[in-house]
């Protein structure tokens, strides 16, 4: 597909006050065949406006009227892809991307989204790049309704009014936020009346996953044995066949709530429960006693029970790994990023909310004296398993948090997926500023979906 990109300019008075007088370059108009002087629909994401096209001189240049730029959230110097379709006799800049964000922290203007505030400034800097707009909703500013409300950066961050997007991009950071009814609404009608893509609907749940995952026969040698709880005498099984067996919250992140249970071999047992600080550590003469214990827990949260992995280690710490794969360009999924991630002092998980630092796969892999292909077999491993999610689990994703380890033979099995993958989890290990590969492939994939 052939691309354009043209640079805004807001044209204050004149023949730009009515809105539907608007100047385009002439060697644009020629390239795209597009007629002058008749009326033609612009669009930008769901908004819409008869124009009449005039030729301007100046190159890569569109030059509009202030009250059109401000009934769509325009600014002066943005730079969009332009598509003419002559069939339709529409003119066409865009995409236009709605982030979704949980909330603003309106006493911090630097800092509207807190930490999350560099990751925003970034995916602005490489949409401006790319020839795309962005805002930042959260789900106060949203709904039913043919347009939006939301942020965007211009030298600093203001909140305008925007039309319906081309895509929607959800990073929503809990369930309750995501099944709200002005987001449902917001889906709805943008899908509607825009045919806007919408990925990463969903957060995942843990048992699914693995439940999809096991209909694809080459999946199973990466999916450690797991179940839902459902009773003792499962726990009781699970306990007798392995050594060291997990408890994980099905709808848990960051590590929460995980309880590790070991078996001794005078058949006492330990448990070790994941807190801010560290790791709580319980003792129970029997599995009868243990699950006395936990029954409230499992009760109240429903948990995955799954066998204990031996993990390599780094200096006594278990390390796993996080693959982030994604659709670029094409569509297609691709591997980004693999980091090492080593569990902090005390702590049996290694996310990096609980204490967890950040390493090269290939350093990570030396250092526990593992063979190099390990990172080959990651990549294999993550590329397969995001084919699976696609396959057998429902729902529009872009981008997965693919948690992977690795045990003292060798052998890759998986941990969870994610598909609300942290960027701090995902921070460049180098210190040099500039717009990392897994924000410029989501800008390249919302060009795929949005067919610019």
């Amino acid at each position: 597909m052939k691309r354009t990109k043209v640079r805004l300019q807001i044209q204050s008075a004149g023949k730009f006050s009515d809105s539907s007088t608007i100047m385009v370059s002439e060697a644009i108009i020629k390239k795209w065949k597009i007629p002058l002087h008749q009326s033609l629909q612009l669009r930008f994401g769901s908004g819409r406006q008869e124009v009449n096209v005039v030729p301007l001189s100046q190159a890569g240049t569109m030059r509009i009227g202030d009250a059109l730029a401000s009934k769509w959230g325009l600014a002066h110097g943005h730079q969009l892809c332009l598509q003419y379709k002559s069939g339709a006799r529409t003119l066409m800049i865009g995409p236009l991307l709605c982030v979704m964000v949980s909330r603003v922290y309106d006493q911090s203007p630097d800092k509207p989204f807190g930490a999350n505030t560099a990751f925003c400034r970034e995916l602005t800097e490489a949409c401006t790049g790319a020839g795309a707009a962005v805002y930042f909703s959260t789900p106060d500013d949203v709904s039913g309704g043919d347009t939006v409300r939301g942020w965007r950066y211009t030298n600093r961050w203001e909140k305008t009014v925007f039309p319906l997007p081309n895509v929607i991009y959800n990073r929503l950071t809990s369930r309750k936020l995501d099944s709200r009814s002005s987001v449902q609404q917001f889906v709805a009608s943008a899908k509607s009346r825009n045919q806007a893509i919408f990925f990463n609907e969903k957060y995942l749940n843990k048992t699914d996953v693995f439940d999809a995952l096991r209909n694809e026969s080459g999946l199973h040698i990466y999916l450690p044995e797991s179940y839902l709880l459902r009773n003792f005498q499962q726990l009781k099984t699970m306990c007798t066949k392995y050594p060291v067996v997990f408890l994980k919250p099905i709808t848990g992140s960051l590590g929460k709530g995980i309880i590790r249970i070991r078996r001794k071999p005078d058949g006492t047992y330990t448990t070790h429960t994941t807190t801010l600080v560290g790791a709580r550590k319980q003792s129970f003469p029997s599995i009868t006693a243990l699950f006395h214990s936990i029954s409230g827990k499992v009760k109240s949260q429903r948990h995955q029970i799954q066998k204990g992995l031996d993990l390599i280690t780094v200096n006594g710490r278990p390390v796993d790994f996080r693959a982030l794969v994604q659709r670029g360009e094409t569509g297609q999924w691709d591997v980004t990023s693999i980091v090492a991630r080593i569990a902090g002092n005390h702590h049996f998980v290694s996310n990096l909310a609980r204490g967890g630092t950040l390493s090269p796969v290939k350093e990570a892999l030396a250092r526990s004296g593992h063979s190099r292909e390990g990172h080959a077999k990651l990549k294999r491993a993550a590329l397969q398993i995001a084919k699976g999610i696609e396959t057998h689990v429902a729902g529009h994703f872009a981008e997965l948090g693919i948690d992977l380890a690795l045990d003292a033979q060798g052998r890759v099995w998986l941990i969870e997926v994610n598909s609300k993958p942290s960027k701090e989890d995902n921070t460049p290990l180098a210190p040099e500023r500039k717009i990392r590969p897994s924000v410029k492939q989501l800008v390249q994939y919302v060009r795929f979906a949005s067919k610019f």
